[in-house]
């Protein structure tokens, strides 16, 4: 069991004048109206600080506090191993089922709980994320200068990021560029979720296939851009899903009759190479981290 936590939030202009219940019902549908009844006769919202009920009506501005007890997280790896350190960075190399951030379910079985344990005073902090499924590098800031200079490496589309995936057999061409659009649609339970969409933000991979066999093909992708989910919906979108993906399939559309989310495991992907320039030296740096045995070459 964990610790428990305590979740904030701030009512909108747009949600002023529905009642209590109204608000958690509408705004986290992925617990049902009896749920959220349940939780505020417990006393655990709160209105201002004090208990709410199911017909307190909620105002703009006011600050809301769902105060959740202790859980029994789902299992997850809690260990990861340092490949790079020094006063600025922290590059780590993340086990596939470990989620970076809490959500989901997720709190204390986290990378950013592991972190604060190891390094309580300064916790470094992640520049960018990897899905729960995906292995490998995550590059963490240790001082003021690394966080500004990587996010704007980041920006400037100066940060070198290369994974390795597993699709099925198929015969895309050795090389090929993916510029499918992507953006947030319509989720029922999650509010939104990112998909491949005809007018979405532009984004880009570049797709190179290292090894074909009669059950699989290894490619390797470069992304210029990072959005959300960015492989595994470029390689959804041009006809050949990630092996074992519970949630995106042929078209980079997220199936929306199942129960999965994009937190599922069960796709094959790696961070596998990260590149960029030092915030302090300026000297290029390039950080490998070994695939698993799945994504190496025979």
């Amino acid at each position: 069991m964990n610790q428990g936590w305590v979740y904030h939030d701030c009512v909108n202009r747009a949600a002023s004048g529905v009642t209590l219940l109204d608000y958690y019902a509408q705004r986290y549908r992925r617990f049902s109206a009896q749920d959220w009844r349940s939780r505020i006769e417990n006393g655990q919202v709160c209105v201002e600080g004090n208990p709410g009920t199911v017909d307190t009506v909620v105002q703009a501005g006011q600050k809301l506090t769902y105060h959740r007890p202790p859980w029994q997280e789902p299992e997850a790896p809690l260990s990861f191993e340092v490949l790079y350190e020094d006063e600025d960075l922290l590059a780590i190399a993340k086990p596939s089922g470990l989620p970076v951030l809490p959500g989901g379910g997720f709190l204390e079985h986290t990378l950013l709980h592991l972190l604060r344990k190891r390094y309580p005073k300064e916790t470094p902090v992640p520049v960018h994320r990897l899905g729960r499924g995906t292995s490998g590098l995550v590059l963490l800031a240790r001082s003021a200068l690394a966080r500004s200079e990587l996010s704007r490496e980041i920006r400037d589309r100066k940060l070198q990021k290369i994974y390795r995936a597993l699709i099925g057999p198929c015969d895309l061409p050795e090389q090929l560029t993916i510029e499918q659009p992507i953006d947030k649609i319509p989720h029922p339970f999650l509010g939104h979720i990112y998909s491949a969409t005809p007018s979405g933000k532009y984004s880009r991979s570049d797709v190179q296939v290292l090894q074909r066999t009669d059950q699989s093909t290894l490619v390797e992708v470069s992304i210029l851009t990072g959005r959300p989910h960015q492989i595994r919906i470029h390689l959804a979108a041009v006809g050949f899903p990630l092996l074992g993906d519970p949630l995106y399939g042929i078209g980079g559309v997220p199936s929306l009759e199942t129960q999965a989310v994009p937190g599922d495991c069960g796709y094959h992907l790696h961070a596998s190479r990260l590149g960029f320039v030092h915030p302090r030296t300026q000297e290029s740096v390039a950080i490998e981290c070994l695939p698993p045995d799945l994504l190496c070459m025979d």
